[in-house]
């Protein structure tokens, strides 16, 4: 069956990551992925998730909290910082990122992330990332500034050298309404 987009995007971080790994939640939201996060790299993994608005960081730690979760780390800051809030040890096991592109559902629109600093998060987390490891960027554009996101993020992408990197265009191509899509890069063996 296919898969939707948030489906998908789950599937592709459980192919590549492993138990006991570290992986970034670049955009924390409501929790979703960061509990799912949680729940993929178990007691001995670690997730650090990032978002630059309050109530997103709020909403996250009260969903672990209901779960009980305590392998993560939340953090009020960009993804593009990420490199200054994990330590070294937990960063020589980057097995992968999230990323949910637009704005928090349910809050001022006109927050939204930028493709600057997303691509600043790409790089960073590329150096960074084991082998086999994934970023999963899921991307929301029915915004105001989204349709530049997009456009920055997949000239960047499509430049990425094809001897070291998979990158992949997951979309459905009949949905109306400027359908999110999964832009996908997998460092290679």
């Amino acid at each position: 069956m296919i898969k939707s987009i948030i489906h998908y995007a789950h599937h592709l971080m459980k192919e590549a990551v492993n138990q006991g790994d570290t992986v970034i939640d670049a955009t924390c939201g409501n929790g979703h992925d960061t509990l799912f996060l949680s729940r993929l790299v178990g007691e001995n993994g670690h997730v650090f998730g990032f978002d630059i608005q309050e109530q997103a960081i709020a909403n996250t730690r009260y969903r672990l909290d209901q779960n009980n979760r305590k392998n993560t780390t939340i953090v009020k800051d960009s993804h593009s910082n990420f490199i200054h809030h994990i330590p070294v040890d937990k960063l020589t096991r980057l097995g992968g990122a999230i990323f949910n592109l637009g704005y928090l559902p349910g809050s001022n629109k006109t927050v939204i992330t930028k493709s600057e600093t997303t691509i600043l998060a790409i790089e960073g987390i590329l150096s960074h990332l084991k082998q086999n490891g994934i970023i999963v960027l899921v991307v929301y554009y029915g915004h105001d500034g989204g349709v530049q996101e997009r456009e920055q993020l997949m000239r960047y992408v499509q430049l990425l050298d094809q001897k070291l990197y998979h990158v992949l265009y997951y979309g459905f191509i009949n949905q109306k309404n400027d359908p999110p899509f999964i832009l996908a890069i997998q460092k290679k063996d």
